[in-house]
């Protein structure tokens, strides 16, 4: 199919339908919860629901949204949207950005001007990309996803097949995140003659569903910090893991019908896997998570986004090669001190055709939203060695 250009345009019978369903919530209760020990707490969330019913502005957030450049295509009959924005530099580097759940494509926006304008942002304009943030299928505007068995490494092939099929690039950058790390390990292992180099916010190993979690022997004894912090994160951060690789037909029927259940859903891990300290706006505004939610909802994509962990838990992942490193492109990871898990170093040289290793200073799991600018500057400083 011909990549067509795209506009985000909610039909304001959707926006009417969502503000009916805000303002007749049956709320259940919620007692000895003020520190969310039992999940989402009843007061913040009311509050939240009264600002999306009152003050949030969707169409402000549309204009925004629809200020970069939105197409869409079908590949193998998988229907895929993309923002695709063209670097102002002498030689852009064509970067394809992934996301993960409960993301977006629009968790990487912050980072999308200073990718392809830097000299516009205070940077080099040596240091300029041709920017790809594809919603991966079932997700946001890639939708309605109708054919099972769309998991991560088969998205894999799809982003070969639309940068270089589609728009041209035979070699090219990714960097990704949660499911979109898993994607972009992907394309370092099975595409490495293709790909530039490939830089992790998350490193997570692709034989992590077939061997597990590192074991604690496998960390250097100053990281065994890492260890410990992994095994406290995984403990209370994998709710959603078994229910959504379990039965996420069941839950959809819930959060599908209502917006608060979703945003409910959502909001409890933007709080829990970001580094916010308990407080959620430290690090995304009341905008920022109904944006999240309002994405989820009006593409009506929760339940093909739940089933990616159906899909990613019964599919056995095939390697390409038995060589190692299992990643041949030039990799490089960075570190957030509050993302879910960490790999031990030694792991990490062994796996990875491993470059550069970033700890940084701050951040959670939602590194693009949350420390855009440290992320910024790592991305530029990796490839500007690989260009």
């Amino acid at each position: 199919m011909p990549v067509e250009t795209f506009e985000v345009a909610v039909p304001q019978a959707t926006l009417d339908d969502l503000h009916d369903r805000l303002a007749r919530v049956r709320w259940p209760v919620d007692t000895a919860n003020r520190d969310w020990i039992y999940g989402v707490e009843r007061g913040y969330l009311e509050e939240l629901v009264d600002y999306w019913r009152t003050q949030y502005d969707w169409r402000s957030q549309e204009r925004a949204i629809n200020a970069f450049s939105h197409f869409r295509t079908t590949i193998d009959g998988v229907p895929i949207h993309f923002i695709h924005e063209r670097g102002k530099g002498p030689d852009p580097v064509p970067l394809i950005l992934s996301h993960g759940w409960p993301w977006t494509f629009w968790d990487y926006h912050k980072l999308i001007g200073p990718l392809t304008d830097p000299a516009a942002h205070g940077g080099d304009l040596d240091d300029s990309f041709d920017v790809i943030v594809p919603s991966l299928p079932g997700y946001g505007f890639s939708v309605p996803l109708t054919e099972p068995g769309i998991e991560w490494s088969r998205t894999a092939d799809l982003w070969v097949k639309l940068m270089r099929d589609e728009l041209g690039y035979d070699r090219f950058a990714a960097q990704g995140g949660d499911w979109g790390a898993l994607v972009t390990e992907q394309l370092g292992h099975k595409y490495a003659e293709h790909l530039i180099g490939i830089h992790l916010g998350l490193a997570i190993p692709m034989t992590l569903f077939i061997s597990g979690l590192p074991a604690e022997e496998e960390y250097a004894e100053d990281e065994r910090h890492r260890f410990h912090h992994t095994r406290e994160r995984m403990a209370v951060g994998t709710a959603h893991w078994v229910v959504q690789a379990t039965d996420p037909q069941t839950l959809a029927y819930a959060l599908h019908d209502s917006p608060v259940g979703l945003c409910a859903w959502i909001l409890e891990r933007r709080r829990s896997w970001s580094d916010s300290g308990g407080d959620v706006e430290r690090r995304f505004s009341k905008d920022d998570l109904l944006t999240t939610t309002m994405l989820y909802w009006v593409s009506e994509s929760t339940v093909t986004s739940m089933r990616y962990y159906w899909e990613a838990e019964h599919t056995t992942w095939s390697p390409s090669h038995d060589r190692m490193p299992a990643v041949e492109a030039p990799t490089a990871v960075t570190i957030w001190p509050e993302e879910l898990m960490t790999m031990p170093q030694q792991f990490l040289e062994r796996y990875y055709n491993l470059q550069r290793t970033t700890e940084m200073p701050s951040g959670g799991h939602f590194h693009p939203m949350e420390e855009p600018e440290l992320l910024l500057d790592d991305i530029r400083a990796f490839f500007r060695t690989l260009r």
